[in-house]
């Protein structure tokens, strides 16, 4: 007999023809060849299949002869079951054998769980009954239960929650290098949102960042997950935050808060410390100015929403700064060239943020309708010739701030947002409850000419969150594929022509 379980040639042809002479010679009993005790124990062919029978009275019935020589048929009997019933007190056994015996052009002899004679002969005998419906169960975890979150009792995935940030880290260092720890935080998932800020030193950028992303105005600000400037920090005139910060929600929102552009403090930093710079600069100030250019490219290039935070009204020299580093922003990575999904030309493909204009620490005469429509006009001159969103995807009027004013009163309505100077209401009520001679008018509250801070900051967040998410790229990118996407952006601002030619000019 060989191992396949087919017979040998002579082995099993004599007896066939003995068969087939009992049956053309077949007489009353007694008289019959084989004699009567041949002929009364006769019993039909063995299955083709090669499956076990229960042993009968028959030595030679029994299937392992078919399947097996002498040899090993006492080895394997000592791994099948007394019982007829297939063993099943290990069910976890069977969910990794489904993981390797599932996949396609995988033998099931070379499946690593399969160990011992008894595994070799489940395969050869072919699946279980129950087999094809764990498969159906099972189809498109793979990944999960190799990794250990599949649940051997109801053969399902557990659906984990996104792990929730307690405060920044950083995505840029101070020395200007990519870091990777914001990995961990991200998903495989294309409903996010990126915003991004820049401005002057001391504008209020990690402050405001903090209360659209995780905190509330009574919270304490040392507690806010982008750490804001300190007393001391600000009695020094330094500057809190360097590189870029990064955070995301648990709505798939993406802040990075950067450090100041043009910032004095970090050229004080430079010049007093004699710190080295790049070969490339030759004078601090063009590495300040280069840094912040950078900066500034790499948000306009990575990020839905970039707003720009100002606390007085306006500086020419911010607006300057926009411009140049839309001009030497990095173009939009166009498709491979045997993509049939690419279309249009260049120029129409290039990418463009939305940008906000933000007045942080507004007085109250800044929120007279008069000056208010005064600064739209202003912005929008200064704004005509950018490519850049400036106009139509934000309006302080939707948001009843102004209930007198029709939607028409704007006739140049950009992308601007008026936030009042951050006071504590409880201690100015508690204060002039004490000085004043009538409780009763002392406990109401002062006329501001705007609505509270913490309103006007709800007002802002649901108009940021409410904006139209622009394909970044060619393609769709998840939480993960935008990760990689910016950190190749980042290293081509680093070493981008345009940005070199630039900083040679200005030394």
């Amino acid at each position: 007999m060989s191992e396949s379980g087919h017979s040998q040639p002579g082995m099993y042809g004599q007896g066939r023809r003995r068969r087939r002479r009992r049956d053309r010679d077949v007489g009353p009993p007694g008289q019959n060849l084989s004699g009567p005790s041949r002929d009364r124990d006769y019993a039909p062919r063995e299955r083709r299949d090669g499956s076990e029978e229960p042993p009968g009275p028959v030595l030679q019935k029994t299937p392992i002869i078919l399947a097996k020589p002498p040899g090993e048929r006492s080895k394997q009997n000592q791994n099948v079951p007394v019982s007829g019933a297939p063993a099943m007190e290990k069910p976890i056994v069977l969910i990794k054998a489904r993981e390797d015996v599932g996949k396609p052009g995988t033998p099931p002899e070379q499946s690593p769980l399969s160990s011992g004679p008894g595994s070799s002969k489940l395969e050869r005998e072919g699946q279980r009954p129950t087999q094809p419906v764990y498969q159906i169960q099972n189809r498109g975890m793979g990944a999960a239960a190799s990794s250990g979150l599949l649940d051997p009792v109801i053969g399902q995935t557990k659906l984990l929650s996104p792990e929730k940030m307690k405060h920044s880290i950083k995505l840029v260092d101070d020395q200007m290098n990519w870091c990777d720890s914001a990995m961990e935080y991200l998903r495989d998932q294309t409903d996010m949102l990126i915003v991004g800020v820049i401005g002057l030193q001391g504008t209020g950028k990690s402050t405001i960042m903090s209360l659209l992303s995780a905190n509330t105005p009574e919270e304490d600000q040392r507690g806010y997950v982008f750490r804001a400037q300190t007393q001391e920090i600000k009695e020094r005139g330094g500057n809190q935050t360097t590189g870029i910060d990064f955070f995301i929600t648990q709505e798939r929102v993406i802040f990075l808060d950067t450090q100041p552009i043009l910032s004095p403090s970090i050229l004080d930093h430079l010049i007093n410390n004699d710190r080295k710079l790049p070969p490339e600069y030759n004078l601090p100030h063009t590495y300040v100015e280069m840094q912040s250019l950078q900066i500034t490219a790499f948000l306009f290039t990575v990020c839905h929403v970039v707003i720009v935070v100002q606390d007085w009204f306006t500086d020419i020299n911010l607006y300057r700064f926009l411009q140049t580093a839309e001009m030497l922003k990095p173009s939009t990575p166009s498709a491979s060239h045997d993509s049939t999904g690419a279309s249009g030309n260049d120029e129409g493909a290039e990418y463009y943020p939305h940008i906000v204009f933000l007045q942080n620490k507004a007085r109250r005469d800044e929120f007279c309708p008069r000056n208010l429509k005064k600064m739209h006009m202003a912005v929008d001159k200064l704004m005509a010739h950018s490519h850049l969103k400036y106009k139509g995807t934000l309006s302080m009027l939707d948001c009843n701030i102004f209930p007198g004013l029709s939607r028409n009163y704007l006739e140049t309505e950009v992308n601007l947002f008026l936030l009042p100077l951050q006071d504590n209401d409880g201690d100015d009520a508690l204060t002039k409850a004490g000085a004043g001679t009538s409780p009763l008018f002392s406990l109401l509250p002062e006329y501001r000419g705007h609505p509270p801070f913490s309103s006007l900051v709800s007002k802002l967040r649901s108009q940021l969150l409410a904006m139209s998410r622009c394909q970044l790229s060619h393609t769709i990118l998840t939480e993960k594929n935008w990760f990689h996407y910016a950190a190749r952006i980042w290293d081509g601002v680093k070493k981008s022509s345009a940005l070199s030619e630039y900083s040679r000019l200005l030394s």
